[in-house]
């Protein structure tokens, strides 16, 4: 069984997020989505708040576990049997810091191998942070968010306000 690993923050998980879980899926006969720990973000929701977004709007995708890890990604990957790592790329500018990122992890776990998936066109400019950039104005968010977890992100803008 091959099993893949899509790693990162989805604070909120995005309809960028989603369509490369979704095409993920289609690909591998596994696909753990794994929100990361990462010290340098200051998440608007806790982890487990963003397993459970994850979680609600994969639902209907058999195939597709969420986890959650505070690990190493090369470990976790080591760990749950993965052997490749899912990184969506909006932008060249992307690429470089994921290319070292993928590099670091095969040097870490020599039988893991990252793949790439560019974003679809409508998806380029999307973000997490652009999104709660536009969630704090007030902006429709449909066409960026799943519509199950839009109202999840406009009462958390509105407590933090």
């Amino acid at each position: 069984m091959k099993i893949a690993i899509y790693p990162g923050s989805f604070d909120p998980v995005t309809n960028g997020h989603l369509n490369i879980i979704r095409r993920a899926a289609n690909i591998f006969d596994k696909l753990i989505v794994c929100v990361m720990v990462n010290a340098s973000k200051h998440p608007m929701f806790s982890l487990e708040e963003r397993t459970e977004l994850l979680s609600r709007v994969t639902r209907d995708l058999a195939n597709v576990e969420v986890d959650y890890a505070d690990e190493l990604l090369a470990t976790y990957a080591k760990r749950r049997g993965g052997c490749v790592i899912v990184k969506g790329l909006r932008a060249t500018s992307d690429f470089e810091n994921e290319f070292q990122m993928a590099l670091i992890n095969h040097k870490i776990n020599p039988s893991l191998d990252t793949m790439f998936l560019t974003s679809e066109h409508q998806y380029m400019y999307l973000s997490s942070s652009t999104v709660k950039e536009l969630a704090g104005y007030g902006v429709e968010l449909r066409d960026f968010l799943p519509e199950e977890i839009i109202p999840d992100v406009k009462q958390r803008i509105q407590n933090m306000k």
